[in-house]
């Protein structure tokens, strides 16, 4: 079984669509989102356009769907997900920078300098109105010795109590409106 790229739902029969220049694989479900993408068939003969990637995915995918087929036990082990190597950034984030920054005695321009990135960005960011990216948040963190990952928690991450009781969120308990 495949897991949809768009929706997550499982899927012996994936179909492949392009949505704004993406290829993606889906369920029969998501496939109105996009427009389908004809397969060559596995008889022809590569042409000088083909790569060896697709060719190389649809083999790693055949490959893995028999092993879970031949393997005993009737369940497979649950799929790890990409998202799962990566470190959440903290909630509080902005104010994290913020204060390290006055701390130092700098001011926006100051530290952008130093980052050497735009006065417009440690603006938006201290904000909360933009999420720093991998590199400027090992700048940030570098630079203003904090860390702005949620691991390094703060107090505020143990009084959120958004959530239903059986422990599961949906987005409005996570997201701030702005009306």
């Amino acid at each position: 079984m495949v897991q949809c790229e768009m929706c997550g739902a499982e899927t012996s029969s994936p179909k492949t669509i392009k949505v704004e220049g993406a290829k993606l694989d889906v369920c029969s479900n998501c496939t109105d989102f996009g427009t389908e993408v004809k397969q060559p068939s596995s008889s022809s003969t590569s042409t000088k356009y083909s790569t060896d990637s697709s060719s190389a995915s649809s083999s790693s995918t055949s490959s893995s769907s028999t092993s879970t087929s031949s393997s005993s036990g009737g369940s497979s082990p649950p799929q790890r997900d990409m998202f799962d190597d990566m470190d959440e950034l903290a909630p509080d984030y902005d104010e994290r920078v913020r204060t390290a920054r006055e701390e130092k005695g700098l001011s926006q321009s100051d530290l952008s300098n130093e980052l050497n990135e735009k006065a417009s960005l440690i603006h938006k960011i201290e904000r909360g109105d933009t999420l720093p990216s991998d590199n400027v948040q090992s700048k940030l963190e570098r630079f203003l010795e904090i860390d702005l990952s949620a691991e390094g928690g703060s107090a505020d991450d143990s009084e959120w109590s958004g959530g239903s009781s059986s422990g599961s969120y949906t987005l409005g308990d996570v997201v701030k409106r702005k009306d």
